[in-house]
């Protein structure tokens, strides 16, 4: 862990510290060189004293305001701006007009903590004049700003982001990685301390218990515990709970109630009504009056932030996904200059320049090949596992591979007009589109507290006439008991329990979503490549022809002898018979883009496409889908005898049709969205019974394709392997990745089948039937409770501990519940069920 912080921004910055920018003679540490120019801007307008001003203490300010207003005009230069600002992208008839006046700006936001931050921060920023449009990510703390420049400048939008909370940077990689990283270390740090003390408060809770049970522990003992109890409740209570305060105090500030006011208040009520029952006694003769809940407040805190947490996880996993996508950029290339190739920053490309690309290497930008003749990986773009050929004149896309041999490209776009860049800009939107559940649970909560709020001021008021000194107590307890910990756990501990028994079964559930909304899917989309095939060549067929004198078996040891010389992706699908070798190939030649030439024996042979393989006349393939590769043998190099056909195909996985019936079982429509080519997708889709099915499609054509059901009011669920469908996963409302798929694609999806058996897909849907009787037992046994005891709490019938204490049993109540999912032999019985009733409802269709 650095002690080290950005002199500009104040985020950690990573030794050893590699930017500094001079202010008032000292060379200050920077994270980043956009930090280092925004500074040194500053200080060429004249303006160094805002840092100045900074580091004096807090009772010397008092023009604030108005200096972070002048830093935060820095931000209205264009030279600054150009790094996160872009144009809008405007729907308008009128776009052309207004292209240079609308704005789009990426900013990176510190202080989110929940969805009710998302909420007033769209809800603040779009009631600005000017300002068009705000979406803000949830999981990546990015928010994108659209605005008029003529008619509001980005640093009052700036300026409105401080004054309700928060702070905005320029979006960039390694910021928003050091913000996640202080972001987990503090909350880490938070749950240790609130974890320990709860832990520490409970014992001495116990003998606090137990002396009041038996009415014998001396008094100065019992005072002497709680005094013990309150030191080390204060540290769970002034910084454990802290963000549940600060976020009590900004929505009410903006007047939106979110849960975190009556959190704050059950926890602040109690800890200070506890403080009062400690303390008094030494203030008043009469001693101390009430009861202390220290216990409660810590195991509250504690259990809250253990939640908040396990949000916070899953939001940080999210955040990286679309980092990693620009990983695939090579920091460096070869770039021609005066005649020589030297190795530049790939951001110091411009159009028209030429660069030479190795075997091996990634390409770092778009282009057209001038010189030179390669294969090329371009999985992660298109979604076609095998490489392809390209011939000078042919075009080549950032960020694939090059497999043969060294290229010359000349550059046609770079940065953000490439093809991986636009993967990028779709990865973005789609997250930003993607349903964010928790506002309307959380506008759905603003109406419960505030009527709890409402209840709890009704009952102190009325109590305050009849019995003044027990007002407050009774109060107490009346938003303790209704404090929604049941009611919140409901849901979540049910999908808890169930996601743990499906991750036994091979199906890792990554947001808490998934088995709550795969009750409402209605379309499942299938990628191909990967997904509903293996992604791995394999040799499926070996067709000799007529004139052929050898056996089958001779043929596949001739094939495998010269694919062991080979590289190609292509030879792997013959490497099963490499172990078995009875002869061996030498004076093996790899002809580029043709396929492979060697002697065996005293014989040559050839493999590959059949022009090369025979070129005495024209073959046809046989009649299917899938490559087809000819062999041939000669004996003078001269003329040669085609021997055979190998057709090399991606198998299918063993279990892809029955997961298809069982989803067709269920009354789900299944189509298959895939890049490859319409033969072969056709003939996998009627191999597995998918009746709708669309070939060669782009990834943008897949989005296109899922926003278009979407729009429609259907449910959709993508079940994808590759970096291409990482686009598709984050629009989709549910997304599934297999376990051999892209890193990108398994962060980027809400689940990942482990065990990359796809029927573990049909049994999470079967799943959700339990789930959902599980969440109805709870949320009615949660809101039974709150009904029951919210007017024996009023009534003056249940003590603050009691409530304190039924409030923990109505919770275990449902965690007890949720954890019947994790009984694997009445699931399965339920699950066996479920597929009978599904067959039997077939069946009277059929009939």
């Amino acid at each position: 862990m650095t002690d080290t912080h950005c002199f500009h921004c104040t985020l950690p910055v990573s030794e050893p510290v590699v930017f500094f920018a001079e202010v008032e003679g000292t060379q200050q540490p920077m994270c980043c060189p956009g930090c280092k120019a925004v500074t040194e801007a500053i200080v060429a307008g004249g303006l160094e004293n805002y840092y100045q001003h900074r580091t004096e203490s807090a009772n010397q300010v008092n023009d604030l305001n108005q200096r972070l207003q002048e830093e935060l005009q820095i931000y209205d230069r264009e030279a600054v701006q150009k790094d996160f600002v872009r144009p809008a992208d405007l729907a308008s008839n009128n776009r052309e007009e207004h292209q240079s006046d609308h704005l789009t700006a990426n900013l990176l936001i510190d202080g989110i903590t929940c969805a009710a931050c998302v909420w007033l921060l769209e809800n603040h920023l779009e009631a600005l004049e000017g300002v068009e449009q705000v979406n803000v990510n949830l999981s990546t703390h990015e928010a994108q700003i659209t605005w008029s420049n003529s008619e509001i400048p980005l640093s009052s939008i700036l300026l409105e982001i401080h004054r309700i909370g928060y702070k905005a940077f320029p979006w960039r990689a390694d910021q928003q990685e050091a913000l996640l990283k202080k972001e987990n270390r503090t909350f880490i740090r938070r749950l240790a301390v609130a974890g320990i003390g709860a832990m520490q408060v409970m014992m001495y809770a116990i003998a606090l218990y137990s002396g009041a049970i038996s009415e014998d522990m001396p008094e100065i003992y019992r005072d002497l515990i709680r005094i013990f109890s309150a030191v080390i409740a204060t540290p769970v209570v002034l910084y454990s709970a802290a963000p549940f305060f600060k976020a009590a105090w900004r929505d009410i500030k903006i007047r939106h109630l979110g849960m975190d006011v009556p959190v704050s208040i059950a926890i602040g009520g109690a800890y200070l009504a506890s403080l009062w029952a400690t303390f008094s006694v030494y203030f008043f003769a009469e001693g101390s009056s009430g009861e202390v809940y220290y216990d409660s407040v810590s195991m509250f805190t504690f259990f809250l932030l253990t939640g908040r947490y396990l949000e916070l996880r899953a939001r940080h996993a999210t955040a990286r996904a679309a980092r990693a996508l620009t990983n695939l950029l090579p920091p460096s290339c070869l770039k021609e200059v005066n005649g020589q190739y030297e190795r530049v920053p790939v951001a110091d490309l411009q159009p028209n320049d030429k660069v030479r690309i190795l075997p091996g290497d990634a390409i770092p930008a778009d282009g057209i090949l001038i010189s030179g003749s390669t294969s090329v990986n371009e999985a992660m773009l298109t979604g076609e596992y095998l490489p392809i050929e390209k011939q000078p004149g042919d075009t080549l896309l950032c960020s694939s591979i090059n497999v043969d041999h060294p290229i010359e490209l000349k550059v046609s776009k770079v940065g953000e007009e490439t093809r991986v860049a636009g993967i990028i800009q779709l990865l973005q939107r789609a997250q930003q589109d993607k349903p964010v559940i928790a506002k309307i649970a959380d506008k759905v909560a603003g109406w419960f507290v505030a009527c709890v709020l409402l209840v709890a001021i009704c009952v102190y008021w009325g109590w305050s006439g009849i019995a003044p000194e027990d007002a407050f107590w009774i109060t107490l307890s009346v938003l303790v008991v209704t404090c929604p910990c049941a009611l919140s756990l409901a849901t979540p501990a049910a999908l808890t329990a169930a996601t743990g028994y499906l991750h036994r079964l091979g199906l890792l559930v990554t947001r808490g979503h998934v088995l709550e909304g795969l009750k409402t899917i209605d379309h499942v989309i299938f990628d191909k490549t990967g997904t509903l095939t293996k992604g791995e060549l394999s040799l499926s067929q070996v067709v000799p022809l007529d004139n052929c004198n050898h056996s089958t078996e001779a043929l596949l040891q001739r094939a495998a002898a010269l694919e062991a010389h080979s590289e190609h992706p292509i030879a792997k699908a013959f490497l099963f018979k490499v172990d078995s070798l009875d002869e061996q190939a030498h004076d093996v030649k790899n002809h580029l883009g043709q396929g492979i030439e060697g002697t065996i024996g005293s014989h040559l042979y050839r493999i590959g496409r059949p022009d090369f393989a025979f070129t005495s006349g024209k073959l046809e393939t046989p009649e299917q889908d899938g490559q087809w590769l000819l062999m041939s043998e000669s004996t003078d190099q001269k003329s040669w005898q085609p021997l055979c056909w190998f057709r090399i195909t991606d198998s299918l996985r063993p279990e892809a049709a029955n997961t298809i019936r069982r989803l067709h079982q269920m009354g789900k429509t299944v189509t298959l969205l895939s890049g490859d080519a319409e033969p072969v997708v056709a003939s996998t889709a009627e191999s597995l019974g998918i009746r709708q099915w669309k070939s060669e499609s782009s990834p943008d054509d897949k989005l296109h394709y899922i926003q278009k059901l979407q729009s429609q009011g259907h449910k959709v669920l993508m079940v994808g392997d590759g970096i291409n469908d990482v686009p598709v996963l984050a629009g989709a409302d549910i997304s599934m990745a297999m376990g051999n798929a892209s890193d990108l694609a398994r962060t980027s999806a809400d689940a990942v089948l482990i065990s990359g058996n796809l029927e573990r897909l049909a049994d999470a849907f079967n799943l959700t039937v339990r789930t959902r009787k599980i969440i109805r037992q709870n949320l009615a046994w949660s809101l039974g409770y709150n009904l029951a005891a919210l007017p024996l709490a009023a009534a003056g019938m249940i003590a603050p501990w009691m409530a304190a204490t039924g409030m923990a049993l109505s919770s275990l109540i449902v965690v007890a519940n949720a954890l019947r999912l994790n009984r694997p032999g009445k699931l399965v019985k339920e699950l066996d069920q479920s597929e009978e009733a599904y067959a039997h409802l077939e069946s009277r269709g059929a009939a």
